[in-house]
């Protein structure tokens, strides 16, 4: 038996032999991209790849090997594409994606729509971003904010997209399938419910409390405390603290954000019943319009991909062969398809990058579908 000391420097022989041969390899790639441009053919050929898993794997001394040759070729294979979607995308700079370039969001007499009420989430989301002096109204739902944009009534529109413990809201990424308007910022707000009623009650007169079931499940620990009072869910938060100050009912009380309690002239009877830094929405700016800021880092985008083995995976590596940081990735199912599901996609970078470039070019073409959803 060799010498382990033996048996490495033996390897490291086969291995320089192997780099030497893989840039031959990848040199020859090179020559095929260029090949294909001129002849107008795409870089991906399914069937040839195929043929040549079967016909290294039919070499192999072993299906033990026969697996690992596979897999090998496949890295392999998958390397030589993004070096051809390299070329081809220096060789055509113009074909750019069909986003522009500003140097920050025009805010200037521009409206905004969100869904709910003054004083909900969406609301205090809105004047973060934009300031308290925007001009504003409100829909009640979110699709008539989407709407609302399509139709040319607001420049922009305030969704809820995530909550750090509650998880994505679907809703709104399906929506940003239907409609084709862009992602344009972002917004992070904390999650505090505070318990408010009509002026002059106490919470000893306290019989009713209504609030959207999420906040009276983020409460339960106070609640309980109060086994007196029935509770009852409501559209959302900031409705919640309408119907209170509409019924003037010194019974009453309402689970919402202590802006709620200011905009609907309520009191509050007791502060941060629900409070917590690990718990928070992100609400997205969306406009019409396909633009992005020159200092935007995150883009999200989705995509189809054919229902077989690795094809995730394949597209999933063009991030991290050109370096990008993946931040999130959700599915949904596409409708009228069983068992086939669109994904969603954020990673770090601006549109203006080669890198991002690179890789959104080698996921177009080798997805079903591909879009960029926002640069922000």
């Amino acid at each position: 038996m060799l010498e382990l000391p033996k048996i490495r420097e033996e390897i490291d022989a086969i291995d320089r032999e192997i780099v030497s041969l893989f840039e031959q390899r990848m040199d020859l790639g090179a020559e095929v991209a260029r090949y294909k441009m001129e002849a107008g053919k795409p870089v991906l050929d399914r069937d040839r790849e195929q043929e040549k898993l079967k016909s290294v794997s039919a070499q192999a001394k072993d299906s033990f090997t026969a697996a690992a040759l596979q897999e090998l070729f496949r890295q392999m294979m998958a390397s030589s594409r993004k070096l051809q979607y390299r070329i081809m995308g220096e060789a055509h700079p113009e074909e750019e994606f069909p986003f522009i370039r500003v140097h920050s969001l025009p805010m200037g007499r521009k409206k905004v729509v969100f869904q709910g009420e003054e004083g909900a989430y969406s609301f205090t989301a809105m004047n973060s971003f934009f300031g308290e002096s925007v001009d504003n109204f409100h829909v009640a739902t979110w699709k008539d904010a989407m709407d609302a944009i399509s139709e040319g009534k607001a420049d922009y529109a305030v969704l809820p997209i995530e909550n750090s413990t509650a998880g994505i809201v679907a809703d709104i990424y399906d929506l940003l399938v239907q409609y084709h308007h862009s992602i344009v910022g972002e917004q992070i707000i904390q999650v505090d419910h505070a318990l408010m009623a009509p002026k002059n009650s106490r919470i000893e007169d306290i019989r009713t409390v209504y609030s959207h079931p999420q906040a009276l499940a983020q409460c339960k620990k106070f609640l309980d405390r109060h086994p007196e009072w029935k509770q009852v869910p409501w559209l959302n938060t900031a409705t919640a603290a309408k119907k209170v100050k509409e019924d003037a009912d010194l019974t009453q009380a309402a689970i919402a954000s202590p802006y709620a309690a200011q905009c609907f002239g309520l009191q509050i009877l007791k502060p941060h019943v629900f409070s917590s830094q690990s718990n928070s929405t992100r609400f997205i700016i969306v406009s019409g319009k396909n633009i992005y800021t020159e200092s935007a880092g995150k883009i999200s985008i989705c995509f189809e991909i054919p229902h077989e083995s690795g094809s995730l995976y394949n597209i999933l590596s063009h991030f991290i062969f050109n370096n990008l940081n993946m931040t999130k990735i959700e599915s949904r199912p596409i409708p009228e398809r069983n068992w086939e599901y669109r994904f969603f996609v954020d990673f770090e970078g601006n549109l203006g990058e080669d890198s991002v470039k690179n890789a959104l070019y080698g996921i177009q073409q080798e997805a079903g579908s591909m879009r960029i959803l926002g640069n922000y």
